[in-house]
């Protein structure tokens, strides 16, 4: 199974937005979502190519995937368990 197969469990759509908003509402999405669950965030920002992964280390999470596709940034970010 690939991670584009992968069960989603919320999406956020950060496109548009710039530093620091998208990472601020991915804090938001997180602590919204069930320990284990799986969000995938998308943005236009080049900085989330930063700024996501230092996130998800910081916060312990686990960032399963990004990949980037003509200019948009995927990410799928799984909730740290408990």
């Amino acid at each position: 199974m690939s991670f584009a197969d992968l069960p989603i469990d919320a999406t956020l759509d950060a496109s548009g937005l710039n530093c620091p908003e998208p990472v601020m509402m991915l804090h938001q999405h997180i602590r919204d979502l069930a320990p284990g669950g799986v969000l995938k965030v998308i943005a236009t920002d080049p900085s989330t190519r930063r700024d996501i992964p230092k996130f998800c280390v910081f916060l312990d999470h686990e960032l399963i995937e990004q990949k980037e596709e003509a200019g948009t940034y995927l990410y799928w970010i799984r909730k740290k368990q408990g």
